[in-house]
């Protein structure tokens, strides 16, 4: 890979973090507990409920994923960085590119 094609991936991954903490910040405010003096009916609240565990599902996404971008901006200028984990071949660009937190190649996904 070379630095040219680094910097631009790298800006990239910056993107795509400022947008993960961005909706990282929205689930958090979803996945705050339901004050049980909220005088809402009991189908509503089931449904609150509901809501709010689907909210925290898609939170514990989306910190994953944050980590995994934060990890490859992290390793970008590393000489390893883009080489398959399990295969040891280059992982193919376009993969980088759509997941760059990707360890792996399509191949040993």
């Amino acid at each position: 890979m070379t630095e040219a094609e680094k910097d631009k991936l790298a800006q990239e991954i910056r993107k795509r973090l400022v947008k993960t903490e961005n909706q990282i910040i929205e689930l958090k405010e979803q996945v705050k507990p339901i004050a049980p003096d909220c005088a809402i009916g009991r189908v509503s609240r089931m449904d609150a409920i509901n809501n709010q565990s689907i909210s925290q599902a898609s939170l514990d996404k989306k910190l994953i994923q944050k980590n995994g971008l934060q990890a490859a901006l992290d390793n970008i200028n590393n000489d390893d960085f883009g080489i398959c984990l399990n295969c040891g071949a280059a992982i193919q660009m376009g993969r980088i590119l759509i997941m760059p937190e990707s360890r792996k190649c399509v191949n040993c996904s």
